[in-house]
C-alpha cells in the first residue's frame, strides 16, 4: 500500500494510466489530485509534510565504537549523535513508526570481549530522559558464551515503572550481571520500544566483585512441581 511519500509516483502512474484512456493531464494536476486522496487541501501541503518526514528520517553520525543493533531495520527509528545535545545519543521513532509492528524496538549497542570480567560481575550505568515515548526506554547488559549462548540478561524491563515512558527528565539507570567463567563476550546498549525519543549519555562499565552482582536470575519458578492436583489450600 502507499504511503504518501509516494505521492509523486503516484502522480506518474495517474498520468499514465490516464494517457492510456486518452485524458490528457498535466504532472502538476495529477499531483493535485494525489494530494486530495491524502486528505490534504493541495500539493504544497503535502510536498510540505513529505519534506518534513525526510529531515525526520536523515541518518545522524555514529558515536564511535557504537553500532545500530536493531534486528528490523525498516526505517522505523534514527539513532546517532544527539544534533541538540553535545555528549549525547539518541535513538527515535520516524513517522515510519505509526505502521511499525507491536513491540518493534531500536537500539544502539557494543559488544566487548568478557574476559576482564569473568569469576566477577559487571556493572552497567547511564542517564535517560525521554520525550513523549508511548512504549519503553531502558538500558540492557547481556552476557553470552562461546557461539553465542546466551549466560546472563537483563533489560529491565519486567520491573514497573523503572523503564522511562511519558516525557522524563534525566535518570540514572544501573545493571550488575555475574559473569561466569564460560563467559566469551558481552553486549549492551540502550533501546527505545515504541515511538518518541530516548537520550542517553554517561555511560560507565566497571568490573565488581562477585558479591556485588546479583545471582542469575532462574528461568523457573520453583524447585519442584507443585499442586498438580489444583487444591485450594
Amino acid at each position: 500500500m502507499h504511503s504518501f511519500m509516494d505521492a509523486k509516483l503516484m502522480a506518474k502512474l495517474l498520468r499514465q494510466g490516464l494517457a492510456e484512456r486518452d485524458i490528457d493531464l498535466g504532472h502538476s494536476e495529477c499531483l493535485e489530485l494525489v494530494a486530495r486522496q491524502f486528505g490534504v487541501a493541495n500539493w504544497n501541503i503535502l510536498s510540505a509534510r513529505i519534506d518534513a518526514v525526510g529531515l525526520a528520517t536523515a541518518p545522524l553520525p555514529m558515536p564511535e565504537g557504537w553500532v545500530d543493533g536493531s534486528v528490523q531495520r525498516d526505517g522505523f527509528f534514527r539513532m546517532g549523535l544527539d544534533p541538540e545535545q553535545a555528549g549525547c545519543a539518541i535513538i527515535a521513532s520516524t513517522p515510519m513508526a505509526d505502521h511499525a509492528p507491536q513491540g518493534q524496538f531500536g537500539t544502539m549497542s557494543q559488544s566487548i570481549s568478557a574476559e576482564p570480567y569473568r569469576g566477577g560481575g559487571i556493572r552497567l550505568a547511564c542517564d535517560l530522559s525521554c520525550e513523549h515515548i508511548d512504549g519503553a526506554g531502558t538500558i540492557w547488559l547481556r552476557v553470552d558464551g562461546q557461539r553465542g549462548t546466551g549466560l546472563r540478561f537483563n533489560n529491565l524491563l519486567d520491573i514497573k515503572d523503572v523503564p522511562l515512558s511519558g516525557t522524563r527528565d534525566w535518570t540514572g539507570f544501573a545493571i550488575t550481571l555475574d559473569v561466569p567463567e564460560e563467559a566469551a563476550s558481552i553486549h549492551f546498549g540502550f533501546l527505545l520500544q515504541g515511538r518518541g525519543l530516548l537520550r542517553a549519555r554517561n555511560f560507565s562499565v566497571e568490573r565488581v566483585e562477585t558479591l556485588d552482582a546479583p545471582p542469575a536470575r532462574r528461568t523457573y519458578r520453583h524447585d519442584a512441581p507443585v499442586n498438580l492436583g489444583f487444591s485450594s489450600s
